[in-house]
């Protein structure tokens, strides 16, 4: 099996990040992007979706996390369509419910290659340890769109911002793991009956 590995570097006037990542991995992370509750929430995503993430950015933080958070998001999906490569073989949807003690959440991934964005969460604060929580509906439109998936973030209930939002990363990990598993039954075949993704 060919390794599901891709390095992609993304420099601009507001960013310079670098992504390593390992579709097969173990979960282990390493992240130095200058935004902490963004890194825990990554974190959750190599975690539960067995895949090692390694994420160095150095962003216009002094502005303020708008472009660093967009940015890494791009740059991951760009990670993911180069590691993922040509599709076949792989299960292609993957779906996930993650509770944390109130909250509960869902997500739902499609590695069409058609890029689209449902998110449906009802924060119940605008910050999270000074952390503007619309950032995130950015963070996943970068990835939407450069992973070419489709993606649905549905917060089912909850009280506690941070829970929320943690269950929204601890399902897509989830749901990530699920759609990039290789599945032997399809070894060699597109997921598609259009023949290609």
């Amino acid at each position: 099996m060919a390794e599901r590995t891709a390095f992609v570097e993304r420099n601009t006037l507001e960013t310079q990040i670098k992504v390593s990542i390992n579709l097969d991995g173990t979960g282990k992370a390493r992240f130095d992007i200058g935004v902490p509750f963004l890194e825990h929430m990554l974190d959750q995503i190599a975690r539960h979706g067995l895949i090692d993430l390694d994420i160095q950015c150095k962003g216009d933080l002094h502005i303020d996390d708008h472009h660093t958070v967009e940015d890494v998001g791009i740059t991951l999906g760009q990670a993911f369509t180069q590691a993922i490569g040509d599709k076949k073989g792989m299960t292609r949807y993957g779906h996930s419910y993650v509770p944390l003690d109130e909250a509960l959440s869902r997500v739902v991934i499609d590695f069409s290659g058609r890029p689209g964005l449902q998110m449906h969460v009802p924060y119940t604060r605008a910050s999270v340890g000074g952390f503007d929580v619309d950032l995130f509906q950015e963070f996943f439109q970068g990835f939407v769109n450069h992973a070419l998936v489709t993606l649905h973030i549905d917060n089912l209930r909850g009280h506690n911002s941070h829970h929320q939002i943690e269950t929204v990363f601890k399902a897509f990990g989830r749901a990530l793991r699920m759609a990039i598993e290789l599945d032997p039954r399809m070894a060699g075949q597109m997921p598609s009956t259009k023949g290609c993704l």
